[in-house]
């Protein structure tokens, strides 16, 4: 499974921006997607995750309310709505896939499968 992650930029504290990630190659052996970020210095943190089939979602606390997931199955691309954002969301962000059974989204464990990040520069 390939990713390609694009969509990233520089934007204004409360301004929007929304990455893509265009999955290929046996994504039928995946049923997750997700989005990571690993701000200048610290670890790899989730942000949102999806299953294939739509049944679950889930987000880190610190985003809830104003980033979406969403996908378009048809060309294999899951998105991420990132709205009122703000300086501390300034990281490099990857897209991943996996297999995670429904559970525990948010985990590392599931992904397999990772896109270059794309860099998200928020200023105050």
């Amino acid at each position: 499974v390939q990713l390609q992650a694009c969509g990233g930029g520089l934007v204004q504290a409360g301004g929007s921006l929304r990455l893509s990630c265009a999955a290929s190659g046996r994504t039928s052996s995946t049923d997750v997607m997700g989005w990571f970020r690993q701000p200048p210095g610290k670890e790899r943190e989730f942000v949102a995750a999806l299953t294939w089939d739509n049944s679950k979602t889930a987000y880190a606390d610190s985003v809830k309310g104003r980033f979406t997931i969403s996908k378009n199955n048809a060309k294999n691309t899951v998105y991420l709505q990132m709205n009122s954002l703000k300086p501390e969301d300034t990281a490099n962000y990857y897209c991943a896939a996996g297999r995670s059974g429904s559970y525990d989204l948010w985990s590392l464990k599931w992904y397999d499968y990772w896109g270059q990040g794309t860099q998200v520069t928020v200023s105050s």
